[in-house]
């Protein structure tokens, strides 16, 4: 089955040694998928990874992964400035774009979207997605004050509320300290 494929592909051995040296063999720009806390970064970082992905997957492997745009500010911290990121996790809408590239991330990526437009109409409808989204970031960045991108980034933390943090935003009692919860409104 595919599920056993995917399943026999994942290795709970593979550790950072293991990416140390397949980076040695590489020898060029690399992104690392899959981070969700700060020190995961900061080790990917220290590794050689020169990309943090931001991702929990869409949440499917793991049902209870914090959302990605909660500890996307957490994770930008730990790296800096100068890190790139991209986030991906939820993102449908061109709002969701906005707060991402607010809360630190370079680019975001857009899977359900994506998918959605290629189902209804194959390219054209790729393209209408896209469209779509382009005119709802660029309405949503007009309304909070912030004219390109580069501005967005640079103001974004003090122009996102964020909402006051709840139970579920922690999957323990030590998630907080990690960098997880705070939710986005």
């Amino acid at each position: 089955s595919l599920a056993a494929f995917v399943n026999s592909q994942i290795s709970p051995e593979f550790d950072w040694r293991d990416a140390e040296w397949l980076l040695g063999e590489w020898n060029g720009p690399s992104a690392v998928k899959g981070v969700c806390r700060p020190d995961d970064a900061v080790k990917a970082v220290e590794t050689g990874f020169t990309t943090m992905w931001v991702s929990n997957h869409g949440a499917r492997q793991l049902d209870t992964s914090p959302a990605t745009i909660d500890v996307l500010p957490s994770i930008r911290e730990a790296v800096g400035p100068d890190v790139e990121i991209i986030m991906d996790g939820g993102v449908q809408r061109g709002t969701d774009i906005c707060k991402a590239l607010a809360l630190g991330a370079d680019s975001v990526g857009v899977g359900k979207p994506y998918l959605y437009g290629l189902a209804a109409g194959g390219t054209d409808g790729v393209i209408k997605a896209y469209d779509i989204l382009k005119v709802e970031l660029d309405r949503a960045m007009g309304l909070i004050g912030t004219g390109t991108v580069d501005d967005l980034k640079k103001r974004g933390p003090g122009l996102i509320k964020r909402r006051g943090a709840s139970a579920r935003d922690y999957p323990d009692r030590n998630a907080y300290e990690r960098g997880y919860g705070g939710g986005v409104i």
